[in-house]
């Protein structure tokens, strides 16, 4: 039985202590930082969390001969023996399903491939050109997920990321995925990355990061503008957000506001226009915002498979008119914006 998930905690320990010497916000993080490690792990509150963790718990203990944070599949080069390799498989599948990734795990000889519902490093290759340097900076992703986005932010040279998100089974799955990554150390000898299981309201307000990514997130919040001002609260003076989420054609005042479902998902509330997205965000403070990339969502991005069986974009769409929602909204288009911190 390994130990990542314990060696994982403490190294997000010593990072949060060490920036607590020079950055006083990060003494509250530290002191939340008991419960809201308590908290994933309560059966009561997440049923399957002590399955979750002996998942992990259990995979083979191997050390990488190398990683690859920067190829479409996030890598990590093992030698996995047979009964290894079948193990590792059979256990990383009942972390199903795997939403964002992908990830390969093994050599040339044998490879488990995580091929993830969505082709995240399609929306990688669209955000990475426009976003400012990350060479030794501070990063805070929003609603992370397994973490796919947060290491190919360490691979872009970053030096400490933070994933959020408080899902338990995306905590466990990025776990899975960092034991398989060995030993991801930044210039101070401490863990470049680290998975704190919490929502961004929960998080203390203070000023700590130099880049803030929020992708996918907006659109799932009640009140967006108290979403675009804590995450405002998380930059440096000067620091850069980086926010993806779905928006619709239409000027400033066009906003839509799903009656029930939006591509069958049940907790969609506001979609903005470019336009009054920019107002959005000019409002909530922020400066030199700016729309960098435009995407419908293809199939080729979205899509189920052998890793999550359940449905996905061919099923939310009209079948009969795939430029609408099965509801009879338009087609899912996701706008990239860029904005500054005064």
């Amino acid at each position: 039985m390994n130990n990542s998930i314990y060696h994982s905690e403490q190294q997000l320990y010593l990072t949060l202590f060490a920036l607590s010497q020079k950055y006083p916000i990060a003494q509250a993080w530290l002191k939340k930082l008991p419960d809201w490690l308590a908290a994933i792990k309560n059966k009561e509150r997440y049923a399957h969390a002590p399955y979750y963790e002996s998942v992990v718990n259990k995979l083979p203990i191997v050390q990488p001969q190398s990683i690859d944070l920067n190829h479409r599949c996030v890598t990590a080069k093992v030698s996995l023996g047979q009964d290894d390799y079948r193990k590792s498989e059979a256990l990383l599948k009942n972390l199903m399903p795997w939403r964002k990734g992908g990830f390969l795990i093994g050599d040339d000889e044998q490879s488990i491939h995580i091929d993830t519902e969505w082709r995240s490093d399609l929306k990688w290759d669209r955000v990475r050109p426009h976003i400012a340097d990350l060479t030794g900076k501070r990063v805070l992703d929003v609603g992370g997920g397994s973490g796919y986005h947060g290491f190919r932010m360490v691979g872009a040279g970053a030096s400490t990321v933070i994933v959020i998100d408080p899902s338990c089974l995306f905590y466990h799955q990025f776990m899975a995925i960092r034991h398989f990554l060995g030993h991801l150390k930044n210039s101070f000898n401490q863990s470049s990355i680290h998975f704190i299981p919490v929502g961004l309201e929960e998080l203390p307000s203070g000023e700590l990061f130099h880049t803030v990514f929020c992708m996918g997130v907006l659109y799932h919040r009640a009140s967006p503008f108290d979403c675009l001002l804590q995450l405002k609260n998380q930059l440096l003076k000067n620091g850069e957000l980086v926010l993806e989420t779905l928006v619709v054609d239409g000027d400033e005042n066009t906003v839509l506001v799903p009656k029930d479902r939006y591509a069958m998902m049940n907790n969609v509330y506001f979609l903005p226009s470019v336009a009054a997205l920019t107002l959005w965000l000019e409002k909530a403070g922020f400066v030199d915002v700016r729309c960098v990339d435009l995407n419908i969502t293809t199939h080729e991005e979205q899509r189920a498979s052998e890793w999550m069986t359940y449905h996905s974009l061919s099923d939310f769409l009209d079948p009969n008119d795939d430029s609408k929602t099965v509801e009879g909204y338009p087609r899912p288009k996701r706008a990239v914006m860029i904005a500054k911190k005064p």
